[in-house]
């Protein structure tokens, strides 16, 4: 390392937000950029720890070698910093943006002091990219003759699509919605991903040769059988779309919404789409959201830059301990409390709180009725939740969002006719490879893992990737031999 005691003496400093009452006006994203000084001090932190836990599974999916390229940074080599993050991560801009770090969770030098800040270090080096226009295409040299089919526009299947092109297969993606990206342009709000910076990479891998089809319900408007005939190989990479239902008296009002609904119909709104018009927004409302995740906080966000009147986001479990809780040690993503950015602007959370009801007015949400929980834990270590007598409450709402996670891929018509196999948690079945039950049949992502984070669906579209590959060309070798058997048979 170029300075081997910068842990000991440079201190972690992560890019200032804007005030909340400027960044609650607009849409944009609301950090203020850090200077390339700041940067590569940040990088310089990075210690010699031998093994670096951050690039392991554990602290890393994509297994981006994160000591290589701090080192380059810190010594100013930005496009080699670039070449070494791109060779692990398709999406550098878009991970370094959305994933929640477990790399610093994972950084040694947590141990003793503040982890390195590696997700800023990610993003500055693939914003610069970008800029100095050294992110181009690479087109494969030469081209198979097979044609891979990829099923969803997401992070997973958009990976997929970029590894199996520049090895030359032909790849079209299909997307049912109008514009490419899947939950990246549609789940994901404006304020934590600007859409150009999606669009910057989705030039890429045109250019480099990647079709994309939008509007295909796949299953629908082109059928199974039509798919079949068509590709050499399919890869599944549709999304953990079912969300989870909150099934309690009331739940037919209008006014109450499943979270990825609202978040959609708002991002269509800046699209400018039309496609939003059966979900209100939450102007002069109050808001209830169910479910303290990432997908709530997006929701308080979006609501507070609506002009909501108040939003209040409960959570079924207790409040997390402020440190790292003892369940998960060092390396572990730790259980811990945190306030996102929606929490600063105005969110008021709670926790232990059960949703028991709805109760309205002229068929529209107008109380929430509530619990509150107490955790009790037995002598042989299970625990449950039970009501606390004398604990419930009402509170007046004109608007329930509800995000409580999901249950796994939405059962379309594309699975139900491919017939693939799911396994014990709804989620689509496979082997090492990522093949299904169905031959020449892949699934990747959130459909086959279920709902998780962006980076382990870069990794699994990778993985994805090889594993369609090897098949094709195992197949196509199994066929020349074959064909090669029978000729001397002939002869």
């Amino acid at each position: 390392m170029g300075n081997p005691k910068g842990f000991l003496t440079l201190r972690r400093a992560t890019p200032e937000r804007q005030a909340v009452e400027e960044r609650t006006q607009h849409w944009r994203e609301f950090y203020r950029p850090a200077p390339e000084s700041a940067v590569r001090t940040q990088a310089a932190r990075c210690m010699d720890c031998g093994v670096p836990f951050c690039q392991g599974d554990t602290g890393c999916p994509v297994r981006n070698i994160i000591p290589e390229w701090n080192d380059l940074v810190q010594r100013g080599e930005w496009r080699e910093a670039l070449e070494s993050l791109q060779s692990t991560n398709n999406f550098p801009e878009l991970t370094g943006r959305l994933c929640p770090a477990p790399c610093e969770s994972a950084c040694v030098l947590g141990i003793v002091n503040e982890p390195v800040a590696i997700r800023h270090i990610e993003q500055t080096i693939a914003d610069r990219g970008f800029m100095e226009g050294w992110v181009v295409p690479h087109p494969p040299r030469k081209t198979s003759g097979f044609r891979v089919a990829v099923v969803g526009s997401g992070p997973a299947g958009l990976a997929a699509a970029q590894q199996l092109r520049r090895v030359g297969h032909e790849v079209v993606v299909f997307e049912k919605n109008e514009r490419i990206g899947g939950l990246l342009r549609y789940g994901i709000p404006e304020f934590k991903l600007e859409k150009s910076v999606l669009d910057l990479r989705l030039a890429q891998l045109e250019a480099e040769g990647v079709r994309f089809r939008v509007g295909v319900d796949v299953g629908v408007d082109i059928t199974v059988d039509e798919l079949r005939a068509k590709f050499d190989a399919v890869c599944i990479a549709t999304g953990a779309g079912a969300a989870r239902d909150l099934q309690v008296p009331g739940r037919e009002l209008a006014g109450i919404h499943l979270a990825m609904d609202f978040l959609t119909a708002q991002n269509r709104r800046l699209e400018r789409d039309g496609l939003f018009e059966k979900i209100e927004d939450a102007r002069d409302r109050r808001v209830v959201i169910i479910g303290g995740g990432d997908t709530g906080s997006d929701c308080a966000g979006t609501c507070v830059r609506q002009g909501a009147q108040s939003v209040r986001q409960f959570e079924l479990l207790p409040q997390p301990p402020a440190d790292r809780a003892e369940t998960t040690p060092w390396p572990l993503w730790p259980m811990q409390l945190r306030t996102s950015h929606a929490h600063e602007e105005g969110t008021e959370r709670e926790w232990s709180v059960a949703t028991i009801g709805f109760s309205g007015e002229n068929g529209r949400v107008r109380r929430l009725h509530a619990v509150r929980l107490e955790r009790k834990v037995f002598a042989d270590g299970r625990a449950e939740f039970a009501r606390i007598a004398g604990s419930e409450f009402e509170l007046e709402t004109e608007l329930v969002l509800l995000a409580m996670g999901f249950m796994g891929p939405v059962r379309s018509k594309l699975l139900v006719d491919l017939k693939v196999e799911f396994d014990s948690r709804g989620n689509i079945a496979t082997d090492a490879a990522h093949r299904t039950s169905v031959p020449g049949v892949f699934a990747a992502g959130d459909a086959h893992r279920g709902a998780s984070l962006i980076v382990w669906a870069i990794r699994e579209g990778r993985d994805a990737a090889d594993g369609i590959d090897r098949w094709l060309r195992d197949a196509s070798s199994s066929r020349t031999q074959k064909r090669g058997a029978a000729s001397f048979a002939a002869s």
